[in-house]
């Protein structure tokens, strides 16, 4: 088992609380893509968070982080945390992706707890 959050664009916020669809992150388009900006910022915070980078494609990039059991998948369109059952990566991935939300460009998505996260 692993523990998962998402961070998307506010924008994917606004369309999936409208949309009313139990499949709306089923469909890519739904998701509001990152800017090249955002994209860059993002990736360079993971950085600053120590995330190294494992595996660097065009579509995305993966990351892992040396103390805690977490994997970090940076796409066009979502950042992906994904923590092993372990408390302290579980806690790790959960207030690094809040962190992330700082800025107001991004919300945070916790599938465990069925929704977004209030700021």
């Amino acid at each position: 088992m692993s523990f998962d959050v998402h961070l998307y664009r506010k924008e994917t916020m606004e369309r999936q609380q409208q949309a009313n669809d139990p499949g709306f992150f089923d469909n890519p388009e739904n998701l509001e893509p990152f800017t090249a900006e955002q994209f860059r910022k993002l990736s360079d915070r993971l950085a600053a968070y120590k995330f190294a980078v494992v595996r660097e494609r065009p579509e995305d990039v993966e990351y892992q982080h040396p103390k805690y059991n977490i994997t970090v998948l940076l796409t066009k369109r979502g950042l992906y945390f994904n923590a092993g059952w372990d408390p302290d990566s579980m806690f790790e991935a959960g207030m690094t992706a809040s962190e992330f939300t700082d800025s107001g460009e991004f919300r945070k998505y916790d599938p465990q707890n069925g929704g977004w996260e209030a700021l």
